[in-house]
């Protein structure tokens, strides 16, 4: 059920993407579909068209979101990835290390003789 929600979803984006680019651009050639007098579509039937299809494709979207994240929040078969603890999250566990060995202390230096004479 929510495989093919999610793929209606990702249809849903893909069109309204490709709406939204061929919308007219208000400020400076930025759209697609805004090139010169010559189209399929001119002046305000393609300004109503595209908006009425913004609007539902939006709404569509939106309502596929909300769908998947009721679903999604249903699921209880799942487990999860953190052990179970009183709220949910387990106190993390570090293994004790061994106490270092005391270093050894060094020889101390021998005395300095006096050099003998024969």
């Amino acid at each position: 059920m929510s495989t093919v929600i999610l793929l209606i979803h990702v249809m849903i984006a893909v069109a309204l993407v490709g709406v939204v680019l061929l919308q007219r651009s208000e400020g400076g050639a930025l759209g697609i579909g805004g090139g010169g007098g010559g189209g399929f579509m001119t002046g305000r039937s393609a300004g109503n068209a595209l908006t009425k299809t913004t609007a539902i494709l939006a709404a569509c979207f939106f309502v596929t979101s909300l769908t998947l994240g009721i679903l999604a929040s249903q699921r209880t078969g799942t487990p999860s990835i953190l052990p179970a603890g009183s709220d949910g999250l387990a106190p993390l566990q570090i293994p004790a290390a061994p106490a270092p060995a005391a270093p050894e202390a060094p020889p101390a230096p021998a005395a300095p003789q006096a050099p003998q004479s024969e």
